[in-house]
């Protein structure tokens, strides 16, 4: 198939892009990469009025070091530079872990890592990672700019709090703090496939090998990613066990996600695979965490 019939912008810097969106209202629809929205425009299951293509704007691509030691990445910086960027490997190692997950090398060379996010796919792997992360996200309009964070971003499937004229601008990760460590796991039926369940986490030790913080997110399972909070109650100020990461998967498994049965998997396979893989992230987090991340 392909797609209804509609406007094409391309400015050439930010302002340009915020007085067309503004103008645009409804209407309008920002293209980044557009490995995804373009994909569902061709199916029709997206019917913009208008595109404002983003890519002939290159104040939006940067990795730059924050002075609190994190990285703010702009919203058309591609996966690839993310996966592959030496400042990311070394402060946040998630995200190298997590981007080769996320299709293939082609498709990541040209998706980007605000997009992916703004786009609010529950299947895809940089919004639940965002969440993980605890990402700060800059939301600039018009005349405005607003800071939320990633878990208040998504409020469902492919929906945010961004407005029409507004767009995500920048992405920013604070510093991990010292004995931290993280992980991801998935499950999918090919490589470069969407996860069928998957779970990532971000785990920080105290002084005394206790567990002083958790972040574990729940992906594929259900119309947003959830960050568990069962975790943080079974986890926090104890001493991290097997068995503790086992009352954890089986408390996640059992009460925080709300799987679907579809042609890729069944809920009771998706149930039965969180069980699996949040006792296996939260073993390996933990493990990074004592070996100093």
């Amino acid at each position: 198939m392909k797609p209804v019939k509609f406007d094409y912008y391309a400015p050439a810097s930010v302002d340009e892009a915020l007085d067309t969106l503004a103008e645009l209202g409804y209407d309008g629809k920002v293209l980044a990469g557009g490995q995804s929205l373009i994909a569902a425009m061709n199916f029709r299951m997206a019917r913009p009025a208008a595109l404002v293509d983003l890519n002939n704007v290159p104040e939006l691509s940067y990795i730059n070091p924050t002075p609190e030691g994190g990285l703010a990445i702009g919203t058309m910086t591609r996966v690839y530079q993310v996966e592959h960027d030496p400042e990311v490997a070394k402060r946040f190692p998630l995200l190298p872990e997590v981007a080769k997950f996320i299709a293939h090398s082609q498709i990541r060379r040209r998706g980007t890592f605000g997009g992916a996010i703004a786009h609010a796919d529950p299947a895809g792997q940089l919004p639940s990672i965002a969440v993980t992360m605890d990402a700060n996200l800059l939301i600039r309009g018009k005349g405005k700019e607003r800071w939320v964070k990633a878990a208040d971003l998504i409020i469902g499937p492919f929906m945010t709090t961004i407005e029409p004229d507004e767009m995500l601008a920048e992405v920013v990760l604070s510093a991990n703090p010292p004995r931290t460590g993280s992980n991801y796991q998935q499950v999918s039926r090919q490589s470069g496939g969407y996860a069928q369940a998957a779970v990532a986490s971000i785990v920080t030790l105290d002084e005394n090998n206790l567990c002083k913080a958790v972040r574990l997110v729940l992906m594929s399972v259900g119309e947003v990613p959830i960050l568990s909070q069962k975790a943080s109650q079974i986890l926090v100020g104890h001493v991290p066990t097997a068995d503790a990461f086992k009352a954890v998967a089986e408390a996640a498994a059992t009460s925080e996600i709300d799987p679907a049965t579809d042609l890729h998997a069944t809920a009771k396979y998706r149930r039965n695979l969180i069980r699996v893989l949040v006792a296996r992230s939260l073993a390996e987090a933990f493990g990074r965490a004592k070996r100093g991340g």
